[in-house]
């Protein structure tokens, strides 16, 4: 049971700090910890996580109550690349980089 967020608009730097707050936890703990998380990729984290169960429990067999996230790892995506103007007629590059984010849940026996 997994589920995949990808071209997320926040650097993976940034949300691999969320990320590995939950890793490894129950899933009600995960989203508990995400709600309260005052981070931005808290709140795609927390869509994700809820996706994953939802895919868990379409699938039939699996008793959500005893589900964790076994692993939820961040990958870069497509960097998008602009020129900012600066003084004296310079110009800087500007990264704005993306994030692929894939969970995978198991249950715990």
């Amino acid at each position: 049971m997994h589920a995949s967020l990808q071209f997320l608009r926040i650097s993976p730097r940034k949300v691999r700090l969320v990320a590995d707050l939950v890793r490894g936890k129950n899933v009600e703990e995960a989203l508990n910890i995400l709600q309260f998380t005052s981070k931005s990729s808290a709140k795609p984290l927390a869509k994700l996580v809820k996706s994953a169960v939802a895919n868990a429990d379409q699938k039939g067999g699996v008793n959500v109550d005893k589900l964790f996230l076994k692993t939820i790892f961040v990958d870069g995506g497509p960097v998008i690349k602009r020129f900012m103007p600066r003084a004296m007629g310079r110009a800087t590059p500007v990264r704005h980089r993306t994030s692929h984010v894939t969970v995978t849940l198991d249950q715990r026996s």
